[in-house]
């Protein structure tokens, strides 16, 4: 995928800031799809900021989110671009030809996740592509979002409204 130069009318379609993100919020005019990246001392990157500061920036998010009229029917995902250098004893599963990949922590805030419920799902970071393809009726991008399992094990739709 191309991406839209600055001062392009594409970039200025879909490349927001956080404001924007925030009047969206508060607005319940949340795209169906949405990608958040903190930024500056909110993004938890080693070096720094810290991963505190990173984790309120989230919770305000999510706060703001589980305030507003599109609540009902959202679904945030929460992982990391890389694990910061915090490694676990889990080696990674058999990786493709960009690697075996690295074990980033997910989490999952949704009036329909799963309550209590730790999935043990071999994911990456294409099984939310491979939802939302799955949500929207898409083919597969390419063959590693197709193989990946996506994340419906770590909902309960039946759930809503309890």
């Amino acid at each position: 995928m191309r991406k839209s130069p600055p001062g392009t009318r594409a970039r200025a379609e879909h490349l927001q800031d956080l404001e924007d993100l925030k009047a969206a919020i508060a607005s319940g005019n949340l795209p169906a799809v949405a990608f958040y990246k903190p930024v500056g001392r909110d993004n938890e990157h080693p070096g720094y900021t810290n991963l505190s500061t990173g984790d309120a920036h989230v919770a305000e998010l999510v706060r703001l989110v589980q305030q507003s009229p599109n609540w009902k029917d959202t679904a945030i995902i929460v992982t990391a671009d890389e694990n910061g250098g915090s490694w676990d004893s889990v080696p990674p599963p058999k990786g493709d030809r960009w690697g075996p990949g690295l074990r980033v922590p997910t989490l999952i805030v949704s009036p329909y996740a799963k309550h209590g419920f730790v999935d043990h799902t071999i994911y990456d970071t294409t099984s939310i592509l491979k939802t939302i393809e799955l949500r929207y009726g898409l083919a597969p991008l390419g063959s590693r979002d197709a193989s990946v399992a996506d994340l419906g094990n770590a909902f309960d739709f039946t759930q809503a409204g309890k």
